[in-house]
């Protein structure tokens, strides 16, 4: 038999085999057997056994959808129930959302650091974190909407479970994104799974913004801009009956939205599977978290990639954040506004398949530009006042909103590759790179929300009021349309330099197809070794 006389692999440091040396005629080519032959399997029947199945695929991007819902939710409502239902003051509230944002994104790094130093168990490595997250981020998410009975430091009731919620999300998330490079070793099926992820992820977001919307309307429908004209103070008999339903109400939608994050933890679990990649054994001694965090800083394509990206998100959000004042006082689009929001977010949804089609057709590069539609929409949106253009302008941004969506979450698996391909002998950096990926995102998001606010308290901004001055509606026409612009123009710019293409693609998918041939060489020359 074929390697009769072959020795056993030499190992290296932490346990890493070297490449294996090319197999030699012994003359005994009658009797020589291929190690792939002798399992009955080759390169190509393992790239066919792992390939995942439409179910995995589903249950994947099932999986991502709570926090969207939860997320979408928040973004639209909380700023309102805190106001208006908890009753307590807007400075508060800044600090109830800006110091949740915080906890966020402190938490993404520890996230990071602590699943990395995590073992893999009969479950992975990544699926014990979603199991034990998902019931605190349940209770934590119940309780922010819920109406204690004391009325003296509710602050710090919100305060607690917001910061908690928001932390409790994060160690969702942080392992839910890394999971990505551990459904396949196969590029275009992670791309086809990251494009399920969006699609669902962009409709939990539709979901989060209707459902608790049409659940909670009823404790917002006194028009606040008619009982100042008319009856000119806000103190009234009616008051007490309206927080009433509004307790109610809000805590139903908050049980709902709870419901969805069982259903995404269950689609996890019995529909998705973590496959390590056998190009590489794992070391005994895994990379310390900070010192992997330099790798990954000193690595040029997630530089690149995450400056881009950094721009392009925080253009999106500045633009969506204060979408809702831009329709309320500067657009005259007070009573279309979620009819406009229904508009983005339904265009971004079904949008999501033609993206990927694209980008796997004329590469990511080329769809990166879909995310410049945003450029003349929104222009044109603040300087061409008209509904039916309005209507149009918001299908086309959902159209660039979902190519924004789509692309990070399909370029960083690339970027990863490219880490490992240049750097074999350093495994476990995946959840390092997806954790400061997403540190950054949330990061950049706080600071969008503080520019924009800083911004409308510097130029006079009154809350409660039904019209603002001509420095407001100035300011919000120049946040919504003129900063985006610019942010997305320099991070489309910015992405010119990234290095990854479809030819780098090609040659790394070779690489790694070799590394993991002579990993099942090995394997099979050591199970054909006689005793």
């Amino acid at each position: 038999m074929a390697g009769a006389g072959a020795k056993d692999p030499p190992r290296g440091q932490e346990g890493k085999l070297p490449p294996n040396p090319p197999l030699q005629d012994t003359g005994q080519s009658s009797h020589f057997q291929e190690p792939e032959e002798s399992l009955g399997r080759s390169v190509e029947g393992l790239a066919q056994e792992d390939k995942l199945s439409v179910c995995s695929k589903l249950c994947y991007g099932i999986g991502g959808a709570p926090n969207q819902v939860a997320s979408s939710a928040t973004s639209f409502f909380l700023q309102i129930y805190l106001l208006d239902i908890a009753q307590i003051p807007p400075f508060q509230a800044s600090l109830v959302q800006v110091l949740g944002r915080a906890c966020g994104a402190a938490a993404d790094p520890l996230a990071g650091f602590f699943i990395n130093r995590t073992k893999a168990t009969r479950f992975g490595q990544l699926m014990p974190w979603l199991l034990g997250c998902t019931p605190f981020t349940i209770v934590s998410y119940i309780l922010m909407w819920y109406l204690p009975s004391f009325t003296s430091n509710r602050i710090l009731w919100y305060l607690t479970f917001y910061c908690l919620f928001q932390a409790m999300s994060t160690l969702y998330q942080v392992p839910y994104s890394a999971l990505t490079m551990f459904l396949s070793t196969d590029q275009a099926d992670r791309d086809s799974a990251t494009a399920y992820r969006m699609v669902f992820e962009v409709l939990g977001t539709l979901i989060g913004a209707t459902l608790h919307g049409q659940i909670v309307a009823g404790a917002h429908t006194s028009s606040h801009c008619f009982q100042n004209e008319t009856i000119g103070l806000q103190q009234n008999s009616s008051e007490v009956l309206d927080v009433s339903y509004g307790k109610k109400v809000y805590m139903i939608a908050a049980g709902l939205i709870g419901g969805i994050y069982l259903v995404g933890i269950l689609s996890l679990f019995f529909g998705v599977k973590e496959k390590f990649d056998p190009y590489t054994l794992m070391p005994d001694k895994k990379v310390p978290f900070f010192k992997g965090q330099k790798h990954a800083m000193k690595h040029q394509p997630y530089l690149i990639f995450t400056a881009a990206f950094l721009l392009i998100l925080t253009a999106v959000q500045i633009e969506q954040g204060n979408f809702v004042l831009f329709c309320t006082y500067a657009a005259d689009l007070r009573s279309h506004f979620q009819n406009l929001v229904l508009i983005i977010l339904v265009s971004a949804t079904v949008s999501v398949p033609f993206w990927q089609r694209f980008l796997k057709h004329f590469g990511k590069k080329k769809a990166a530009c879909g995310i410049s539609l945003m450029i003349p929409s929104v222009i044109m949106l603040v300087t061409i006042p008209n509904i039916f253009l309005a209507y149009f302008m918001a299908f086309v941004s959902g159209l660039s909103i979902a190519a924004s969506f789509l692309l990070p979450w399909s370029m960083l698996p690339d970027v990863v590759d490219h880490f490992r391909m240049q750097n074999i002998h350093l495994p476990g950096h995946e959840t390092i790179f997806y954790s400061s990926f997403i540190f950054f995102t949330k990061m950049s998001t706080g600071i969008g929300m503080g520019i924009s606010s800083f911004s409308l308290q510097f130029v006079g901004y009154k809350s409660g009021m039904c019209t603002q001055s001509t420095h407001v509606v100035i300011t919000l026409k120049i946040l919504v349309g003129g900063i985006p612009s610019i942010l997305i123009l320099l991070g489309l710019s910015i992405l010119l330099l990234y290095p990854i293409n479809e030819k780098t693609q090609k040659e790394r998918k070779y690489a790694f197809e070799n590394s993991r041939r002579n990993h099942l060489n090995t394997e099979n020359i050591s199970v054909g070794k006689p005793e």
